[in-house]
């Protein structure tokens, strides 16, 4: 079941619950409405997982390319020197 269709079955719970006034009815009311709340944060949590894992990757690449740069120029910089030490 996708992420709009429990919020929504959720949603319904809570609506068909809230009406009853038995006891047991509101407990599950109550617990339905706390899944629907835990839901939302483990959806920004993940969302938030989502960014830095992202961010990570971003700064990978830069690394790389920084290597590779440096690497190029280390190269250039002892053919110069070879070239003058000659």
């Amino acid at each position: 079941m996708d992420e709009a269709k429990l919020e929504d079955k959720l949603r319904e719970l809570v609506e068909e619950f809230g009406g009853m006034v038995d006891p047991q009815y509101r407990k599950l009311a109550m617990l339905a409405k706390q899944t629907q709340k835990n839901q939302k944060k483990l959806q920004k949590s993940v969302d938030n997982l989502q960014e830095s894992l992202d961010y990570l990757r971003i700064c990978i690449k830069y690394q790389l390319f920084d290597l590779e740069a440096t690497r190029r120029e280390n190269k250039y910089l002892k053919k110069l020197l070879e070239g003058n030490s000659s």
